[in-house]
């Protein structure tokens, strides 16, 4: 195996009315939590850790997620990512997921957080069967610099590709490069915030598109844009100025999605 600053392996499986964690493996700067049951629909929530507190330069992480059929698991991270300065080589993240027929997989990390002369990329690749279900979030920000200033780091990129049995359905690909023309037409258009969240679920339909058009047009300071994939789903992007603008959107999008399709109960991922 190549050596990493962090790996971490989940294998999720169903077992009578809860999903466990039937294999959990870790190195590294990567932990996880034992599963907790915050909803009585059995799903297992994760925490991933961190203990070394940021990414570096050169710094070099995986992680891989297994669904087996029928398994739901909400992952998410004990605090935000923070990239600190890489000069020379960017820190770098890829992750693989694997769902099988029937499976839930709700990723909902934390913000990227990118502080002055920070570079990071990150690759995800997701594979699922026929059946399976996905909520895939990422909010990308800028951190503090000594001048005050925002967009002091130099590139943050992220590249996902979604197959479904084997056919690419989804390939999304983000690459800021601050310069003088980043709040512009076309890039950040003023904003400073960054959020993204893929949905995949054959229960998403049109009716469901326009009622959630009508949450979200109600709220102000925000821009977005919901667009169906060729598949039962939806991309959905918000470019906002605060983190929390950009969280409450992305939330209700969730519970959305929670309540009208999964007809599941509503659950705050406490963090402290």
């Amino acid at each position: 195996m190549e050596k990493r600053t962090g790996y971490l392996k989940l294998v999720c499986e169903r077992k009578d009315e809860k999903t466990i964690l039937r294999e959990s493996y870790s190195e590294g700067a990567f932990k996880i939590t034992r599963p907790v049951y915050l909803t009585r629909s059995g799903e297992a929530y994760l925490y991933v850790m961190n203990p070394g507190g940021g990414y570096l330069e050169g710094d070099s992480y995986k992680m891989e997620i297994h669904l087996e059929k029928g398994a739901e698991a909400v992952v998410t991270t004990q605090s935000s990512t923070k990239i600190y300065k890489t000069r020379d080589l960017p820190a770098f993240q890829e992750m693989e997921i694997f769902l099988k027929k029937g499976s839930i997989l709700e990723y909902l990390p934390d913000p990227i957080i990118a502080y002055q002369k920070a570079r990071f990329k990150q690759r995800t690749v997701i594979r699922m069967e026929h059946g399976a279900s996905l909520i895939f979030a990422d909010i990308l920000t800028p951190g503090w610099a000594p001048d005050g200033t925002l967009f002091r780091y130099d590139l943050l990129q992220s590249k996902l590709e979604i197959y479904q049995e084997d056919q690419l359905i989804v390939f999304d690909h983000i690459k800021i490069e601050p310069d003088q023309d980043i709040t512009g037409i076309g890039y950040m258009e003023g904003y400073t915030h960054f959020g993204t969240m893929l949905v995949i679920d054959y229960r998403v339909d049109r009716l469901f598109l326009e009622e959630l058009h009508e949450i979200f047009h109600s709220l102000s300071g925000l821009r977005f844009g919901l667009s169906k994939l060729s598949v039962p789903g939806f991309a959905l992007r918000v470019l906002g100025n605060t983190t929390q603008e950009v969280e409450k959107l992305m939330n209700l999008c969730h519970e959305s999605i929670r309540g009208k399709l999964f007809e599941k109960e509503q659950v705050f991922l406490r963090k402290y």
